[in-house]
């Protein structure tokens, strides 16, 4: 009977002790997804670190203290969260890259930016606010057409978007540009082509006043052949000369 209680007492404490350490990891994700729901970033991250430290398969725990990262401008450490878990994200990988995808933007890196909200769009095709992300990206880059098509694609995916108005300009502007900078071109191009024929003009001109002058001077040479002697002897005389 004694050996039986003890076996029992031992699998109660047993049983107690993991309850309790899944029960604290469990409480430190709690309270830092509560302080995080609050806007209480600088509160939340002890617990969501803790919370991480206690289990480092957390996905969601590393997904809350990258945005409370992103938060306090700490740009580095939230990419580094995001990245720890981006492979293993499964349902939440488009969250993921997306909010990879803003911090690469917010730290000024447009290329990575782009990378990323692409891969969200991989991953989920309708991810309006990737498809925004990247045509802003693409925008900041200097690439206004493909960011032309983005931008249509996030007002076709929200129709109540409150920046519909924004963004309609912003189309209506960049379309605007894309045609003055093919008016540009066209008119480069004439300049290019007028500039061209005028030099062939004037290359012709010149070698026709060269075969013009050629040809006189040719004419010259011929015409003064009958003025030469044809011969370098001196005359030779027979007679006897007398002196007086």
């Amino acid at each position: 009977m004694k050996k039986n209680y003890c076996g029992k007492y031992c699998a109660a404490a047993v049983l107690w002790f993991v309850t309790a350490v899944f029960g604290f990891a469990q409480s430190n994700f709690t309270r830092g997804e509560a302080l995080f729901m609050q806007n209480k970033p600088k509160e939340a991250a002890p617990f969501l670190e803790n919370s991480i430290a206690d289990d480092p398969a957390h996905v969601m725990a590393y997904l809350y203290l990258g945005m409370v990262y992103e938060q306090l401008e700490r740009i580095d450490e939230a990419i580094a969260a995001y990245r720890k878990i981006l492979d293993r994200a499964g349902d939440l990988s488009a969250n993921v890259a997306n909010n990879l995808g803003n911090a690469y933007f917010r730290k000024g890196d447009a290329a990575a930016a782009e990378r990323f909200y692409t891969q969200a769009l991989a991953a989920d095709p309708g991810y309006a606010s990737a498809c925004l992300g990247r045509a802003n990206a693409r925008l900041k880059a200097g690439s206004a057409k493909a960011a032309l098509g983005d931008y249509e694609l996030y007002l076709s995916l929200e129709l109540r978007s409150p920046k519909r108005p924004q963004i309609e300009r912003l189309i209506a502007f960049i379309h605007s540009e894309s045609a003055a900078e093919e008016r540009r071109k066209l008119l480069a191009e004439e300049a290019a082509r007028v500039r061209e024929e005028a030099a062939k003009a004037e290359a012709e001109r010149r070698q026709r006043l060269l075969d013009e002058v050629s040809a006189s001077l040719h004419s010259a040479a011929g015409s003064s052949q009958g003025l030469s002697s044809g011969t370098e002897d001196v005359e030779r005389y027979e007679s006897e000369f007398e002196l007086e």
